[in-house]
């Protein structure tokens, strides 16, 4: 397979391998083993199909490992964010990119093994059938069919999106973050109850490199108070500049410090509150967002 015909589909596989193990440096680096497994190969009857299968099957070896560097990983595991998913295209025509790469839901399959993962993304994200999903994952398609049900099943439970009849507009969507943001910076607690559900969840990773909650908080109290006392610690530090930018399809905010970091807050709700909180600093995992040329302020806007 020649370059001019693996470039047509290298975008598209990042975007498989990007899902799979939740990182971009990976997936990149798995879509170049890739090539370089294929290229003195005769070109394929079906390109992509066969393309996929070689992807697949080198992410699988790769959470083989991921796995062990994850039980090592210091406080909550959550993916690099994206900051431009425009290229991420999927298999079918029209696919809603905001969906399939939420933070939410690449958290969500990070709790699936490395087979429920593959078999759910092949077949609910890109359309891939059940005898292909077979032949790349060596299990029979009973086999797979349960994979793939066991995994919807989990997801559906630890990944809640905003219910269609309560969608929002990205007005609607920028002017609840920025109440949220606001009120941590400020301390208002009212506000904080009132947008917070009951039991929301705040996934926070420093990955050991920034100051971060070491375990996953749960409830209403816990998490205000978090997100106050974040904020109080953050003026020890300049903030140069917060904006809002759009991280994996979805609204988020992201603040830019005097020391050259950056960390990143989105959210996830359930309607109209607020269900999973996701705060992401390690400096490791903000690459794609850099600074901006002239900052200036300390609001979003």
């Amino acid at each position: 397979m020649n370059v001019a015909d693996f470039e047509l589909h290298r975008r598209y596989l990042v975007g498989v391998a990007y899902r799979m193990l939740g990182t971009l440096a990976e997936a990149e680096d798995v879509v170049q083993d890739a090539f370089l497994r294929v290229r003195d190969q005769p070109p394929p009857e079906h390109p992509r199909a066969y393309l996929t299968r070689v992807v697949t099957r080198l992410c699988l070896d790769v959470l083989k490992s991921a796995h062990r560097q994850r039980m090592t990983y210091v406080g909550p595991w959550l993916p690099e964010p994206l900051h431009d998913v425009s290229d991420f295209t999927g298999a079918r025509a029209g696919d809603d990119l905001s969906d399939d790469l939420s933070i939410g839901l690449l958290y969500a399959l990070e709790r699936l093994s490395p087979l429920e993962r593959a078999a759910f993304l092949l077949h609910d994200v890109f359309g891939v059938g059940f005898t292909e999903i077979a032949s790349t994952l060596d299990r029979s398609e009973a086999a797979c069919r349960q994979l793939a049900a066991r995994a919807r099943r989990a997801v559906r439970q630890s990944h809640a999106p905003q219910p269609a009849r309560f969608a929002v507009t990205e007005a609607d969507e920028r002017a609840f973050l920025q109440a949220f943001l606001e009120a941590s910076q400020s301390g208002d607690v009212s506000v904080l109850e009132a947008l917070l559900t009951r039991d929301v969840k705040l996934h926070s990773d420093g990955g050991g490199k920034a100051s971060a909650a070491i375990n996953i908080l749960e409830g209403r109290d816990r998490v205000l108070k978090f997100m106050i006392g974040i904020y109080q610690k953050f003026r020890q530090y300049t903030v140069e500049s917060v904006e809002f930018v759009r991280a994996n399809g979805a609204l988020a905010v992201l603040s830019y410090h005097a020391d050259g970091t950056t960390d990143l807050l989105t959210i996830e709700t359930v309607e109209g509150r607020i269900a999973n909180v996701y705060f992401i600093r390690n400096p490791d995992k903000m690459k794609t967002f850099h600074p901006p040329l002239h900052s200036g302020g300390g609001g979003a806007e």
